[in-house]
């Protein structure tokens, strides 16, 4: 069996309040010294996702931690060419809501969710960083706040 612990590092990038169609962003992940990231949406209360179009968190990378600096990832600089999850289920409280892989070459990645008029939920964003330049990795990493 090998140690996968060693060579990656999880990373909270906290609680995102998604309520009506007000934009809410997690904090970034900081990619520098990995060559692989994954952004893990957990859906955690929900109690109305809205109408059909419940809502949605996008991907966005910037060089800088501004937050007017953010700017969503393109298909090219994700994997599989996906750069969003939709949740549009009042029930699925407590469940993961999906994840996405990051391969661009910008430093900083993070999730901004939006929803629709009746939107009102409470997710939790975590980061995954793989192909440590350098193992051995500190397993939990610090997330870094917007400016």
């Amino acid at each position: 069996m090998r140690d996968m612990r060693s060579n990656k590092q999880v990373v909270h990038l906290g609680n995102v309040s998604l309520s009506g169609v007000t934009p809410a962003a997690s904090s970034w992940v900081d990619t520098k010294g990995f060559d692989a990231c994954t952004i893990v949406l957990v859906n955690n209360t929900i109690t109305d996702a809205g109408t059909a179009d419940g809502f949605t968190v996008t991907m966005q990378h910037s060089d800088t931690t501004a937050a007017a600096d953010a700017a969503a990832v393109v298909a090219a600089d994700s994997v599989d060419g996906n750069i969003s999850i939709q949740v549009t289920a009042d029930n699925a409280d407590d469940a993961l809501g999906g994840g996405l892989g990051y391969k661009g070459s910008k430093r900083y990645v993070r999730f901004n969710g939006v929803g629709t008029t009746g939107t009102n939920a409470d997710v939790s964003v975590v980061a995954i960083l793989n192909k440590p330049h350098r193992a051995e990795t500190t397993f939990v990493g610090t997330k870094v706040a917007a400016t």
